[in-house]
């Protein structure tokens, strides 16, 4: 890891990054493309160690409150996190001053924060989103290495359920050929359904593979499915959009589970849904209803 004085940490859309790069190892992973002028090793983190200065100035010149979402290009739990606690400091920061929050996350270190999450679901909204790839456990070790599987994130999104924080799943991506099946969506959703998340949000039966992205992901390939590098290049070549043959199938299954289950499926929705600010009444206000008149 290296730190670094970020200059800003807000984006325009109100997320933030407290970390570059990543320790998880997921082979298909994006932010390894080269379109994002990465300037150190993808392994080497950078750590914008002065990124709680930085919200909480943000924070403190809004005129809105509004949601605050991180973990978009670089998971908010690395395991340097338990460390350095950036998240955590964040976290806090956007209690104090009132606003929401929205973590994407593969990491069941999201339970440290639990305390934080509620206080902040009891004023507005906090919103966990949660990545499953594979129910194949076995899969997911080779897929995702350095990070709890499958069935550890699905027992934390099972207790941020019973703590009432509200979930999203985000199930993507899906890898031609390795868990492009009936009975992985099925075994996905089945997690989905159980932690009745608000939504489970896809990009299609695919992965995008761009420039850096792509080397990486085709050597893990060689690696650990023998034969499956050479299948890829001759049925997609270089290919930014790589979609499972068995797509319209999948997808069926996908959006009649969410039908009956009554999770959201549609991305226009779940994305609103996470980038709406919600405050809600206090006691007192609530209260106070009680003795208005009708």
């Amino acid at each position: 890891m290296h730190e670094v004085n970020a200059k800003s940490i807000l984006s325009a859309q109100n997320g933030m990054n407290l970390y570059r790069g990543c320790s998880h190892g997921c082979i298909y992973c994006d932010s390894r493309s080269t379109c994002y002028g990465m300037k150190h090793d993808f392994e080497d983190i950078e750590v914008k160690i002065n990124a709680p200065q930085l919200l909480e100035t943000a924070l403190r010149s809004k005129r809105k409150k509004c949601m605050i979402g991180t973990g978009a290009m670089s998971d908010p739990y690395l395991p340097l996190e338990n460390k350095l606690g950036l998240t955590r400091k964040c976290l806090e920061l956007i209690e104090y001053y009132g606003f929401g929050a929205a973590l994407q996350t593969k990491s069941d270190l999201v339970l440290r924060d639990l305390d934080l999450l509620k206080k902040i679901n009891e004023r507005t909204k906090c919103v966990v989103q949660m990545t499953l790839t594979t129910a194949d456990e076995e899969l997911c070790r080779i897929l995702e290495p350095h990070v709890c599987t499958t069935k550890k994130r699905a027992e934390v999104l099972n207790i941020l359920r019973e703590e009432g924080i509200p979930t999203v799943v985000w199930f993507c991506p899906v890898l031609p050929f390795i868990n492009d099946t009936e009975e992985n969506v099925r075994g996905i959703m089945d997690y989905a359904v159980r932690a009745k998340a608000y939504g489970v949000l896809h990009f299609g039966m695919g992965v995008t593979l761009r420039d850096g992205d792509r080397q990486y992901f085709y050597e893990k390939l060689e690696q650990h499915f023998p034969g499956l590098r050479r299948k890829y290049i001759e049925n997609y070549g270089n290919a930014y959009e790589v979609g499972s043959p068995n797509e319209k199938k999948l997808m069926s299954v996908f959006y009649e589970i969410c039908r009956k289950n009554g999770l959201e499926s549609s991305m226009d929705r779940i994305f609103s849904y996470l980038h709406k600010f919600e405050e809600k009444l206090s006691a007192s206000q609530m209260n106070l209803f009680d003795f208005m008149p009708m």
